[in-house]
């Protein structure tokens, strides 16, 4: 029977952490609330790096369509022959 007494006495250091701990954790509460929220906005907002991305790949395919057109609608010169031979 000294157990059962012995566990349910809780040493007044014990109840002084807890009740710190919850003063703690109150203040800290809207500061982790804060950064998460940041945390989020960061991961949601669209980077410079991600638009650079984008703009590069847009301007590559731009230069492959026109050389290719540029390469098929070039009328073809025959540079072996001189101008001066008839």
């Amino acid at each position: 029977m000294g157990r059962k007494d012995a566990s349910t006495i809780k040493l007044p250091v014990d109840q002084y952490r807890k009740q710190i701990g919850k003063q703690d954790y109150k203040k800290t509460k809207p500061i982790l609330r804060a950064t998460k929220l940041k945390a989020e906005a960061r991961k949601a907002a669209i980077g410079i790096k991600e638009v650079g991305l984008v703009l590069a790949a847009i301007l590559a395919l731009l230069l492959a369509f026109y050389a290719f057109f540029y390469l098929r609608l070039s009328p073809d010169v025959d540079h072996d022959l001189d101008p001066d031979e008839d």
